[in-house]
């Protein structure tokens, strides 16, 4: 289950998407569509939060940031010879 870390409280907007940046700001970007580029971020909120490893932060419904345990593992592959 997902953990809230920080309270914001974004409004967000259709078009945009939104994602925590490596030093722990919100922050949204537009998303490309069809022809047209996205890009050109924006910070949207400071939260300045100090990211653990092996965890996975996003933005939820509420526009709070969250993180939640990264699964690992899962079925090993067999290689394939040439």
């Amino acid at each position: 289950m997902a953990q809230k870390v920080c309270k914001c409280g974004i409004k967000r907007k259709k078009g945009y998407l939104y994602f925590v940046g490596k030093n722990g700001h919100a922050y949204e970007t537009k998303m490309a569509r069809g022809k047209k580029k996205g890009g050109g971020r924006k910070v949207v909120a400071k939260c300045g939060l100090k990211k653990k490893k092996g965890y996975l932060y996003f933005i939820d419904k509420r526009g709070d940031v969250c993180m939640a345990k990264m699964l690992r593992g899962g079925k090993k592959r067999k290689r394939r010879r040439r």
